[in-house]
């Protein structure tokens, strides 16, 4: 009886132990380099050479930080982190996606000082399915074949884009910024500063979602510059304020609610709309509205115009 008693609790502190060491070996700050070895501890002094080298050593909450140019790969984020660079880091990626958020419920993703590359191959830069908040700052996205930030969340969730540009994703389906929630999910999104240039369409926002642009560019798509699009009984809603939709090969601003849709609206200030097949318009069975502030602030070259309903306050 005592030999049994001594085993359990020599098992139950080896079980403590070996916990001990898993959560010291997570470090709430690691480090990527280009000349790095993913066999190394991620510290400062003994960098890792990839993200998802370093995700698994990074404490939740934690943070990667980026010492030096170079190539870190893609990487897929299940945990609240941080990824920061200092300087050019890259994530070039060829027929699968840059990096990819399926993180629970609660977990904030913060991705600074980036650059993605998907060498005319890859699906999209950024691709959201969970999490609670997004933030997405400083970063450049070239070449993808899907949308350069997917933000399809599958639960009730965020996401803020500042100083950011987006170019040359150029697939069927592809675009700038594509805000569609899947089943369950709803989105509130604040994008600032952004350029979407020379890409499939710019911007776009669907089903449950609300979305507000400041200081944006959408230029030279083949299709829309901005686009708010209801397909089901879930309302969407764009605000665009102080931005541009300049040369797209099809509406400057759309709003569009299909037959089931229950509402499409965009609502704009400050804008310049010119050089598109045509400025604004509605479509779809369902109830779709562009709406402008009175006294109107637009500069529209094309043709279509908004229903200037909104009073200033």
């Amino acid at each position: 009886m005592i030999t049994r008693l001594m085993f359990k609790s020599i098992a139950a502190v080896v079980v403590l132990l070996c916990a001990c060491a898993l959560a010291s070996a997570q470090a709430t700050r690691t480090w990527v380099s280009g000349v790095g070895d993913d066999a190394n501890p991620c510290s400062r002094t003994a960098p890792c050479k990839t993200f998802a080298g370093a995700i698994s050593k990074t404490a939740t909450g934690g943070e990667i930080d980026v010492l030096d140019p170079g190539g870190f790969g893609a990487v897929t984020i299940t945990k609240s982190i941080s990824i920061e660079a200092c300087c050019i880091a890259g994530v070039l990626v060829s027929g699968t996606n840059g990096i990819v958020v399926s993180a629970p419920v609660g977990s904030f993703v913060v991705l600074r000082g980036l650059t993605f590359d998907g060498l005319g191959t890859g699906l999209a830069g950024i691709k959201f399915n969970s999490g609670t908040s997004l933030y997405v700052e400083d970063c450049t996205i070239n070449d993808f074949t899907a949308m350069g930030i997917d933000f399809s969340p599958t639960n009730p969730a965020n996401l803020f884009v500042k100083d950011t540009k987006i170019r040359n994703c150029g697939g069927v389906n592809s675009g700038g910024i594509d805000i569609r929630p899947g089943g369950g999910g709803s989105a509130i999104a604040v994008i600032d500063n952004v350029r979407a240039e020379g890409n499939q369409l710019g911007f776009r926002v669907e089903d449950n979602s609300k979305a507000t642009f400041r200081n944006c560019i959408a230029a030279n798509s083949a299709g829309n510059g901005f686009a708010v699009v209801s397909n089901t009984g879930a309302a969407a809603t764009m605000d665009i304020e102080n931005s541009m939709a300049v040369n797209n090969g099809s509406f400057g601003v759309r709003a569009v609610a299909n037959a089931a849709g229950t509402g499409a609206l965009a609502r704009i200030s400050d804008m310049r709309i010119t050089g598109n097949l045509t400025g604004v318009s509605t479509g779809g069975g369902g109830t779709a509205a562009v709406q402008s502030f009175i006294p109107a602030d637009n500069k529209n070259t094309d043709s279509g115009a908004p229903t200037p309903t909104i009073n200033k306050q």
